[in-house]
């Protein structure tokens, strides 16, 4: 069991609190593709992820490949996340 899961943060989460569960269920999205394309590190490199104001932003411990960075742009765009392609990187 991996413990040292990304911060999640979010611009006025105080209040809009559900914008953190939003971000909660788009890591679980994005990890659960990384999971079935068999990238067990996948978790391991992502530091922290922040929604700001429909934004959302992937701080990475290492350089993320182009199929780890699609995870994110997938995931956000889903009906869990935002339903936009708006994801930057970060490293």
């Amino acid at each position: 069991m991996f413990l040292d899961h990304p911060t999640i943060t979010a611009t006025n989460s105080f209040t809009e609190p559900d914008r953190i569960e939003r971000l909660t269920r788009v890591y679980g999205y994005a990890a659960a593709m990384a999971d079935q394309a068999g990238n067990a590190h996948f978790i391991e490199k992502v530091a922290q992820i922040h929604d700001h104001k429909g934004t959302l932003i992937v701080f990475w411990y290492d350089a993320p490949s182009e199929e780890e960075k699609h995870f994110f742009v997938q995931a956000w765009a889903s009906k869990v996340g935002d339903g936009s392609t708006n994801v930057e990187h970060e490293i």
